[in-house]
């Protein structure tokens, strides 16, 4: 008989790359009965069994099957999920369109969940997606935090493609942007116009703004020179931040000429910081003024931008057809490929003034 008190001789639970309720009953010493109902919130289950069975669920990498009631044996659920790390971002939206177009064409459908940069919720969006039984899995990593949950024998087979950014022990497939030559392309052409002090807006903590950062050392290093680590601001993740860091920018004794900023984000916030200082009159000179902006990803309007700016270019849209076709290679009946592949999209730069 089964019982729900602590006991170091119970036979343990088989590894399973699709493990159920009573086999997380196996690993935590308890009734299947018991695990549903910690489940489903554990009501009047002593807080020693539910951490018991939080345990169970984490070694065995368990996920509830949502669509188990609807799903008749053999049949496919008609669903990938995606997750992306901000919805407000008008760059995922084509993202998604692009995902969608190739998902729609297989006669399948998608389901978008966001992770606002947070691991545990990312985390917590792929263990419901599994749970729902998808057939693929299309992810934009967050920023930081244990990929764990992203290896395949915590996915129970489902394949999945890493799409904008890769990471560090996943063995997937990859679609990136050519991040590195867009920063250094961008920036050598503020070098070529004569600029030396160069701001930096941008992020160290992601994939992709340590790429940039990097494309942006390269540019100067070709010519003998460092970037003035005064000039260079990191962690900005909205808007705001970006439009206070180029604030503070723009009041330095010595400000500087131009600025490379590594998404839209950050290129939004610099035009915003530097048209409120024209309003206000400036400081003395007319860098602060006139300063040249050169950014990574477009942005709406961004052709009438109240500054010179250059934008590094490339297709969203066109980012989420690569990795969704990637996905459906995976899950179509032709022979596998053996590797994880790695695909990186070339950019283009554009002036826009």
């Amino acid at each position: 008989m089964t019982t729900d008190g602590p006991n170091d001789a119970r036979p343990r639970a088989r590894r399973s790359s699709s493990p159920t309720v009573h086999d997380v009953a196996l690993e935590a010493g308890v009734s299947p009965m018991t695990v549903s109902r910690v489940l489903s919130g554990g009501k009047n289950v002593r807080l020693e069994v539910q951490e018991r069975v939080a345990r169970a669920v984490e070694t065995l990498g368990y996920h509830r099957n949502e669509n188990a009631r609807s799903l008749r044996p053999g049949h496919r659920s008609g669903l990938v999920g995606v997750t992306i790390t901000n919805i407000a971002n008008p760059y995922y939206a084509e993202m998604l369109r692009g995902v969608e177009e190739i998902a729609s064409s297989h006669g399948r459908r998608i389901l978008v969940g966001n992770s606002n940069e947070d691991a545990d919720l990312e985390k917590q969006l792929v263990a419901d997606f599994i749970g729902r039984r998808v057939e693929g899995l299309i992810v934009v990593p967050s920023s930081a935090g244990d990929a764990a949950h992203l290896q395949p024998e915590r996915l129970g087979g489902v394949p999945l493609v890493l799409a904008s950014r890769a990471v560090a022990d996943v063995a997937a497939d990859t679609v990136l942007i050519d991040d590195v030559e867009g920063a250094r392309g961008a920036t050598a052409a503020l070098l070529a116009e004569g600029h030396r002090r160069i701001a930096y807006l941008g992020q160290r903590s992601v994939f992709t703004g340590r790429r940039r950062l990097e494309g942006f050392t390269l540019a100067h290093e070709a010519l003998d020179l460092r970037p003035d680590d005064e000039l260079i601001r990191v962690g900005q993740q909205d808007v705001g931040s970006a439009e206070q860091a180029m604030t503070e920018l723009l009041e330095l004794a010595d400000p500087p000429t131009a600025v490379f900023s590594a998404n839209n984000r950050n290129t939004v916030g610099a035009i915003r910081a530097i048209v409120a200082r024209r309003r206000s009159g400036g400081s003395a000179g007319t860098s602060s003024l006139d300063i040249r902006v050169a950014g990574f990803d477009s942005f709406d309007f961004a052709d009438i931008a109240p500054v010179r700016l250059s934008v590094v270019d490339h297709d969203a849209g066109d980012l989420g057809r690569r990795a969704a076709a990637m996905l459906f290679d995976r899950l179509g009946d032709a022979p596998q490929p053996l590797d994880a592949r790695t695909l990186e999209l070339p950019v283009t730069l554009r002036d826009l003034f």
